[in-house]
């Protein structure tokens, strides 16, 4: 990890937390479907704690945290209200909507703007997902 720069305390993005009814259904999707690696997947005072990454982005990550009690598993899926959770870059969309595809994952729709493709997806429990493949600028 690099020192922190500007006006910023932190150094890097840790965890981003993603309540989950079935942590194994999750880290599952997460690590076939989507191609994420486990960075832990531990267990504490009974607890599970399963951590994911991408590939070469580590060490920030996603915690995948089972929803405990009624109040916490009526937000599982939406978090967001609905709106993308997460936007994963690819350099090939044409390979992750295949991939996507042989996995059974419907793709709800799909975005060719100036400076980027994207397709939407359903994954971590009915989260919307973005995968997106970014344009180089215009000279």
């Amino acid at each position: 990890m690099t020192a922190h720069t500007d006006d910023s305390p932190f150094s890097a993005l840790g965890r981003v937390v993603v309540l989950v009814d079935d942590q194994d259904a999750a880290l599952a999707f997460c690590r076939d479907v989507l191609g994420f690696r486990v960075l832990h997947d531990g267990t504490a005072g009974g607890h599970r704690f399963p951590h994911i990454g991408l590939p070469g982005q580590e060490p920030a990550g996603v915690w995948l945290m089972a929803s405990a009690g009624d109040r916490e598993r009526e937000p599982a899926g939406r978090q967001s209200g609905g709106r993308p959770l997460l936007v994963l870059y690819a350099s090939d969309l044409d390979a992750v909507r295949e991939r996507l595809r042989r996995h059974g994952v419907r793709v709800r729709g799909e975005r060719d703007e100036a400076d980027s493709r994207s397709l939407h997806l359903a994954g971590l429990c009915g989260n919307v997902i973005i995968a997106a493949e970014l344009r180089a600028p215009a000279a």
